[in-house]
């Protein structure tokens, strides 16, 4: 039961990552941008070829292999976690939605689709992109409150 909250976690944010990617592909035509806030956010659809901020442009394997190799660890993980650490699961079921997700991508086209385009930022990126960003660093908070708590 423990690994619940990893899995149904895992299961939402791939899903949610998959639909929104889909709508975007079905509406919009590679390179089109649709302004929700002017100037501020608009839905851009662009198919990334590397990683997060431009990093390893066309590096398809080894960013495959990197995803694999982080999703490996994050089930290995798991089963070293005491169960009452909700938090950390949930933690990782984002983390793990969001590496499935766009190594999802990578598998099917070689490229990751990209579309929340935040203007006053110069990099698109997707809900697996996200992801991944907010459970990494709440994973880092709850690591770092571990080790400020007294132990017995």
């Amino acid at each position: 039961m423990p690994f619940l909250y990893t899995w149904i976690t895992l299961v939402i944010i791939l899903v949610v990552d998959r639909v929104t990617k889909w709508i975007v592909q079905s509406n919009l035509a590679l390179g089109e941008s649709l302004s929700v806030i002017p100037g501020f956010f608009h839905i851009t659809y662009i198919l990334n070829p590397g990683a997060a901020f431009g990093m390893l442009q066309g590096r398809t394997w080894l960013l495959i292999v990197a995803s694999v190799i982080v999703l490996a660890a994050l089930f290995y993980i798991q089963t070293k976690i005491k169960g009452d650490q909700k938090w950390m699961r949930f933690c990782m079921g984002l983390i793990g939605g969001g590496a499935l997700g766009n190594l999802w991508d990578r598998i099917q086209t070689g490229k990751v689709i990209d579309f929340l385009d935040f203007k006053v930022w110069s990099y698109i990126f997707n809900i697996a992109d996200s992801m991944i960003l907010v459970g990494s660093v709440f994973l880092v908070i709850l690591i770092l409150r571990m080790k400020e708590e007294p132990h017995d």
